[in-house]
């Protein structure tokens, strides 16, 4: 139990956890310690030490100065303080990679044990089998010698989810049985296409809640990710963007997907500093021009290197401080990729897929670095309240957000 925080100071720390800032004191230590760790004073040179056994004379005699001056000099090194421990600024800017540590047979354990359980108790286990995939991947996940954590609960889920059906699932499901109950084909008529509308409103609802709280669960070196975005800000961008791209016979769809991920990463927090993103839309229309017009010739296969290409491009354009993210993945080891992770989950019906979520992870991790400095030290934790309900909603919706 530390009795004071390394970071803020704060006069007691109870459980190794400040009251103040949320960071964890030992892992804060521990991590400092490490980025911060003097180098060791050189020795002295060889030939600064005098020699008992030289024998005396005008020669000797006459090189006692010089020898006594390096000698002095090098006492001198050996004595004075060390330098001071490079900052947290001035770290160094090697490329550094994610690292992933699991194995597809512990997770295909994990995945049996929850097929078992699910059946067993109705499908009520499923909140609970999804967060222990989910902590288990993390756990497994590391970087710079530190694992990720998952501090999400079956419990939140299973909340987030009734909420979900009572908020939007009923009410949904209610109208459409009180236009059926009427048999007037008007009513039935007006009440899909109200299901649509609010169906569709209630995407990007759903993604930004997912990522809000899926976000705020995941940890590194004791400090939590957040994210700050407005939902309804994010409903304007869906909302016009999705209209644009049905207008514009979809050629508005890379502006739709650079202004989606520009919004989803600048909202992002790693404790308190953000990401950032600076891609544009125009950047990558010239590539899906290319992409529409080689669709049939190739029956559909050059969308992999359209996709590798626009994940190459996001990366790119994607910060943290002043490091940036670099991408190499390409379209045949994506295709490949697929295509292997496609045949195991048809011969094995589905049993495969803890091994295809491995691969996965494994082959994204392969071509994914982080380049520049990075200032580690000095980022501090401002956790956020962050309820399942959007998880919840982005599953029963099919809303991605790039989770497990």
């Amino acid at each position: 139990m530390a009795a004071q925080c390394p970071r803020c100071g704060a006069p007691a720390v109870e459980r190794d956890k400040c009251t103040q800032c949320g960071v964890v004191a030992s892992v804060y230590t521990a991590a400092l310690e490490k980025m911060r760790r003097a180098p060791t004073p050189p020795p002295m040179a060889p030939s600064l030490r005098t020699s008992a056994a030289e024998p005396a004379g005008p020669r000797a005699e006459a090189s006692r100065p010089a020898q006594a001056a390096a000698s002095a000099s090098a006492m001198a090194i050996m004595v004075a303080p060390p330098p001071p421990a490079p900052s947290s600024t001035a770290l160094t800017s090697e490329t550094r990679r994610l690292t992933f540590h699991g194995s597809g047979g512990t997770l295909f354990g994990i995945y049996v044990v929850n097929i078992l359980l699910t059946i067993a108790t109705l499908g009520f286990y499923r909140f609970w089998g999804r967060t222990k995939i989910r902590r288990f991947m993390l756990s497994q996940t590391s970087f710079e010698g530190d694992r990720f954590a998952y501090h999400g609960t079956g419990k939140e889920l299973l909340l987030g989810f009734v909420k979900a059906v009572l908020f939007v699932g009923m009410p949904i499901t209610a109208m459409n049985a009180a236009a059926r109950f009427t048999h007037d084909i008007r009513m039935v008529i007006a009440g899909q296409i109200l299901t649509y509308v609010l169906v569709f409103a209630f995407v990007p609802l759903a993604m930004v809640g997912a990522r809000r709280y899926r976000l705020s669960r995941i940890s590194w070196r004791g400090i939590r990710f957040s994210f700050r975005g407005r939902a309804w800000t994010f409903v304007r961008i869906f909302v016009l963007s999705s209209l644009l791209s049905v207008l514009t016979l979809t050629l508005y769809y890379p502006f739709f997907q650079a202004r989606q991920q520009a919004f989803m990463v600048s909202n992002s927090h790693f404790g308190r500093r953000p990401f950032r993103f600076d891609g544009r839309g125009r950047d990558l229309f010239g590539a899906y021009v290319v992409a529409l017009l080689l669709f049939l010739p190739t029956l559909g296969m050059y969308t992999f290197w359209f996709n590798a290409r626009m994940t190459r491009y996001f990366w790119a354009h994607t910060h943290f401080e002043t490091a940036r993210f670099r991408s190499t993945m390409t379209g045949g080891a994506l295709f490949l990729q697929t295509l292997v992770n496609t045949i195991l989950l048809i011969v094995s019906l589905g049993l495969a897929w803890p091994w295809v979520l491995i691969r996965r992870t494994r082959f994204e991790f392969a071509y994914l670095t982080v380049e520049g400095p990075l200032d580690l030290a000095g980022i501090v934790q401002e956790p956020q309240l962050a309820t399942a309900t959007g998880d919840a909603l982005s599953s029963l919706l099919g809303a991605d957000v790039g989770f497990v």
